[in-house]
């Protein structure tokens, strides 16, 4: 099963547990704080293995999540690192999170890898927290939470060559007949429904990859029929190979025909139109072909037109060296890499305020975090995050909201009173 396209849910592992805790020895109580640290959550991490297609597995996946990190313990022991989740996908892989279109990677070499969602730091112990002042602090902290995200993978297949043109021009005959690729074929529209692949070996040790795209129409660009599915995949090839039927099957007229498709790649974008493209003047077997590939040329006399027969395989292995001609002549793309995520400084706000029929609702993602990770069991950690509130401006934002002392503020799923 060809899948190229998936939305799926990764929950990164939360780091684990800081642990307080006091050395004791016989008749020696309290020697000094000795709570570890946690260990790292797991991350969820992308790698393209060669040997992939299709991104099927991730069909049967909804939702992937990462192992929590192991907590802290007495005498400094340091929980142990969750293990990563290693995610195999196809090369051409491309990555976005499915909630604000924002692209995360671009997954296109053999064992490359991404963090796609990070695994959350282990909680500090009490034994981090032990300063010159507070020798003996009864603080720890939780592990952070891992992150969380929704994100959509696509597909875009990776070929030298893609061949394009309207259903039933002879797009999968002519990779069937030039490399040992077996695409369905039939005499009806739209027997290609996904991509095909197939290796073309020439006689002098050079090779290429062909891509046998799905049929375009009229309205492609703007999502008719298989249109965006293909152009997802064009964009990654090369040289675009376009198929005209120049024996004007079905009373087609093949200037016309080539009218439509070109007109669809512009209107795409995506450089789409910028590539070296290569006219294959197909079915040149049938009576009316010769005639109408020159009224073809004298309407493009500048296009680059390789006449060939798929059936009767005339032109066949001119055909296949001249794509690796040019294949030699075409300077690769420059596809960047990601391997770091690069924000834009925005200034950042820190959290909100709202108020309630009964209530102020403070709320943000470094609110939430903290909140998270700190243990409400401990008074010092209450104390802790009390303070980190009001330098990070909550007490004064909520009294300019018009908040009163002794009204309810409310933090994640927690009520708190609004004190001095």
């Amino acid at each position: 099963m060809f899948v190229d396209e998936i939305v799926v849910k990764l929950i990164a592992g939360n780091g684990g547990d800081g642990c307080t805790s006091f050395h004791h020895e016989k008749c020696m109580p309290n020697l000094g704080p000795d709570g570890g640290n946690g260990g790292r959550g797991a991350s969820i991490i992308f790698e393209v293995e060669k040997g992939l297609k299709t991104l099927v597995d991730l069909r049967y996946h909804k939702i992937i999540k990462g192992d929590k990190g192991v907590n802290g313990k007495g005498s400094d022991r340091t929980g142990a690192n969750a293990e990563d989740v290693i995610i195999k996908v196809p090369q051409g892989t491309t990555v976005t999170d499915a909630e604000t279109g924002e692209f995360i990677c671009d997954l296109v070499e053999d064992k490359q890898q991404f963090v796609v969602a990070k695994g959350g730091r282990g909680g500090k112990g009490n034994a981090a927290f032990a300063t010159h002042d507070n020798p003996a602090p009864r603080i720890s902290e939780n592990g952070e939470p891992g992150e969380v995200k929704q994100v959509k993978c696509e597909l875009k297949v990776l070929a030298d060559v893609g061949l394009v043109g309207l259903p039933s021009v002879g797009k999968s005959t002519i990779l069937s007949v030039i490399s040992a690729s077996k695409p369905k074929i039939a005499a009806y529209h739209f027997t290609t429904l996904n991509p095909n692949l197939g290796v073309v070996k020439l006689k002098d040790g050079r090779n290429f990859v062909m891509a046998d795209l799905p049929g375009l129409i009229e309205g492609a660009s703007e999502g008719l029929g298989l249109g965006l599915k293909f152009l997802r995949h064009a964009s990654r090839t090369k040289v675009i190979a376009h198929v005209v039927d120049m024996g004007a099957e079905e009373l087609r007229n093949p200037v016309e025909d080539f009218k439509v498709i070109q007109n669809e790649i512009e209107k795409y974008g995506h450089n789409l139109d910028k590539k070296k493209l290569v006219v294959i003047a197909n079915k040149m077997d049938l009576p009316d072909a010769k005639d109408n590939l020159e009224r073809f040329k004298k309407e493009y006399p500048n296009l680059d037109i390789i006449p060939i027969s798929a059936y009767s395989l005339d032109g066949v292995e001119e055909l296949v060296k001249k794509l690796a001609d040019i294949l030699d002549t075409v300077e690769p793309e420059e596809v960047e890499i990601v391997q770091e995520k690069v924000y834009k400084f925005e200034e950042e706000v820190p959290f909100t305020i709202e108020k309630l029929d009964d209530a102020w609702l403070v709320s943000g993602e470094k609110i939430s975090r903290l909140f998270k990770m700190t243990k409400f069991n401990e008074e010092e950690s209450v104390i802790r995050f009390a303070k980190k509130l009001k330098n990070m401006g909550v007490e004064e934002a909520l009294e300019e909201a018009g908040a009163k002392r002794g009204d309810d503020v409310v933090i994640e799923d927690y009520v708190f009173q609004f004190k001095d």
